[in-house]
């Protein structure tokens, strides 16, 4: 049995030559440890220090040398659009909901209760298929966690504390 290639180091926003590339999707860009599968179809193991968010163009280092661009995946997303756009942004941002900010739209994960939601504010909504990279959290990394939405009430623990109330 052979053991397979081993990425342990992370380098962000890699320019350098890349050996090959692994193209995942925003959930499967967050991990710690994983068997992965470049788009060459190669195997090989992530084993970070923590659980880490992997951005579109960081670049994992194999135990050989070797740099695997990381590529973000076509998904399911919903194009975001209207007169206000930062005023739909903050609505988004309000329910913890990951978004990719761009200077005339807003691409989020499809979710029909906030689809819902931003189409009551006024905005244009269409389905896409695009590479989602939305923004980190809020010194620029990390994740935002999305709610959870349904038919429950308003009652839910987010795992961390919050200075802030929570209107929905």
């Amino acid at each position: 049995m052979t053991a397979l290639p081993l990425a342990q180091t992370l380098h962000r926003h890699s320019h350098a030559d890349h050996a090959g590339t692994v193209t995942l999707s925003y959930d499967d860009r967050f991990l710690r440890r994983k068997r992965l599968i470049m788009d060459s179809g190669e195997a090989f193991v992530v084993d970070l220090e923590k659980t880490t968010s992997l951005d579109q163009g960081d670049a994992l280092e194999l135990a050989d040398g070797r740099l695997i661009k990381v590529k973000a995946a076509v998904e399911e997303v919903l194009v975001v659009t209207g007169e206000n756009l930062p005023r739909l942004a903050w609505h988004i941002g309000n329910r913890h909901t990951p978004c990719q900010i761009e200077a005339e739209r807003l691409l989020i994960q499809r979710d029909p209760v906030i689809k819902h939601m931003l189409e009551h504010l006024g905005a244009t909504i269409l389905d896409a298929d695009e590479p989602f990279t939305p923004e980190g959290g809020a010194y620029g990394h990390g994740r935002t966690h999305s709610h959870d939405h349904g038919n429950s009430a308003h009652d839910h623990d987010h795992g961390h504390s919050h200075d802030h109330s929570h209107a929905h």
